[in-house]
């Protein structure tokens, strides 16, 4: 048993027998099924604290020959499948934490020698048997001898293999060097059996080509058939809640809302830090600093900050993730931004509409902290006028509603265009954002009867409060809103709907500066 190679097991027997452990062990039935295929390159990015390191160590300690895991694994779901005992414990592991030999920039320029050296070592000792073989070899070298003297392959674990690009961001050369490596040590290699490697940023790309295109890539925004692994699932979620008796509407407003492919997963650092101390707070944010999120959300990009505003409000965004070359540097647009934002796990990413919106209470609360400064003044007390803006819109107080637009709108002067239809939106979306207590995140541009509503909230489930159909215009009047609503038919789409429905017109006249509103409820034919 070696530190590189053929490693034990004891780290993930720490998490095995933890007081909160939630089986992902069917991850390893994925892996089996690509073992010595064309598919055998995986490459998997997620978040800080999302499970990378544990799943890493749960696959050394399920494919090293160097350890004994049968205690570990007794009970848990893949001991159900057929391969599972084929290859418990049955091959040669090369597990590597990249993070070990770049502590600091300093250690760029020697890094990758020294984890060649110290691997090299180890397999030297391993492997007595074979000739040609020395301390001094280049490591795709020996491994290559070793194969073809054996007959036996390798399996790679590789944590946080992305530290370069976060460590070096602005080494190039670095960065390039270190792909050459991971494409030398792998690219047509025929003892590599299985390559998992797992880090937050997708491999990097110069251009739109990758040097290391042979690996399949599992992500933030494209988990594939993954995305069960990136986080927990609603159903075990639901049942560490019941059995440390805590609120499970808590801890889904709290720590629920990635959108990986279909499912809705939760942050499991968050919750099992919930879990242990019974308390609803930032868990995760707190592992990071704000000011590393301020950084990318005060970058002045066009449109940026209004697309983070309505982010707050509850809303989406839009996005092109194609364009990102997955680095911390090479940022040309907002979609840039917004996409390393998702793979920071900042913002999610809804692959069937295209757009990024802030998760939960953690994440928001975390953006709250980090808008505050110049260029984002006035949205604090922007918000904290919203729970009285939305008990004005309940008692259909149309001019109450307007004055809190006015002060509302004008405290985001600031951060948006503030003569622009898209502001108004802004405005409105940061007006109502204390309507995420009781409504589904707001639905923009509803397509309804004859046309397209501007924003609807329909209450949650169990929520006692009218659904709101809100019609903005510019320069024209709020009864024009409101006759557009009813002529158009936008509250056909919520005929179904038992609860009342509030039809609410906003107009905002550019040249005397005014907001009028005016509130009416549906009535259905």
């Amino acid at each position: 048993m070696g530190i590189y190679v053929n490693p034990g097991n004891v780290l993930f027997q720490m998490s095995r027998f933890s007081e909160i452990y939630v089986d992902k062990s069917m991850l390893i039935s994925k892996m089996n099924r690509v073992y010595r295929t064309e598919k055998r390159f995986v490459c998997v990015s997620r978040p800080r604290r999302f499970g990378k390191s544990m799943a890493a160590n749960m696959l050394t300690a399920y494919y090293s020959c160097g350890c004994d895991s049968s205690p570990l694994f007794a009970e848990l779901k893949v001991c159900e499948e057929a391969f599972f005992q084929k290859h418990l414990n049955r091959h040669q592991v090369i597990r590597i934490d990249v993070q070990r030999f770049l502590d600091t920039e300093k250690d760029l320029d020697t890094f990758i020698a020294e984890m060649e050296s110290s691997i090299v070592s180890e397999l030297v000792q391993e492997f007595p048997q074979c000739t040609g073989i020395s301390p001094d070899g280049r490591l795709k070298t020996v491994l290559g001898k070793i194969f073809h003297q054996t007959a036996k392959g390798f399996i790679f674990i590789i944590d946080e293999w992305d530290c370069v690009f976060r460590i070096a961001k602005n080494r190039k050369e670095k960065q390039k060097e270190y792909m050459d490596f991971l494409r030398g040590l792998f690219k047509d290699s025929e003892y590599a059996e299985l390559a998992y490697m797992t880090g937050i940023l997708p491999i990097k790309k110069y251009g739109e080509h990758s040097a290391l295109n042979f690996f399949d890539e599992y992500s933030m925004v494209d988990p594939k058939d993954l995305g069960e692994f990136f986080g927990f699932t609603q159903q075990e979620v639901e049942l560490q809640c019941r059995k440390h008796h805590t609120d499970l509407k808590e801890m889904q407003k709290w720590y629920d809302g990635y959108r990986l492919g279909s499912r809705h997963m939760y942050n499991p650092k968050s919750v099992v830090d919930a879990l242990t101390w019974n308390e609803f707070q930032s868990y995760w944010t707190g592992t990071e600093t704000y000011e590393a999120l301020k950084v990318y959300i005060d970058m002045n990009f066009d449109g940026l900050r209004e697309a983070i505003t309505v982010m707050l409000g509850n809303g989406s965004c839009s996005i092109n993730t194609r364009r990102f070359q997955n680095d911390m540097t090479s940022f040309q647009t907002k979609d840039d931004v917004l996409t390393l934002l998702v793979h920071l796990g900042y913002l999610t990413y809804d692959k069937k509409t295209g757009a990024a919106l802030i998760p939960n209470q953690e994440i928001a609360q975390e953006f709250l902290n980090a808008a505050d400064g110049p260029g984002w003044s006035g949205l604090a007390q922007a918000i904290s006028c919203s729970e009285k803006l939305l008990c004005s819109t309940w008692k259909m107080d149309g001019d109450a509603v307007a004055k809190g637009m006015a002060v509302i709108h004008n405290e985001t002067a600031s951060m948006l265009q503030y003569n622009n239809e898209n502001s108004l939106t802004c405005a409105v979306l940061i007006a109502y954002y204390s309507a995420k207590a009781y409504y589904l995140n707001p639905v923009m541009e509803l397509p309804s009867g004859r046309g397209f509503a501007d924003v609807v909230y329909l209450p949650k489930r169990n929520v006692n409060r009218p659904a709101l159909i809100i019609e903005l215009k510019w320069n024209k009047t709020a009864q024009e809103a409101v006759r557009q609503i009813k002529e158009k038919e936008y509250a056909a789409w919520l005929e179904a709907y038992t609860g009342e429905i509030l039809l609410v017109g906003i107009n905002y006249d550019k040249k005397d500066k005014v907001h009028k509103c005016i509130i009416e409820k549906y009535v259905k034919s």
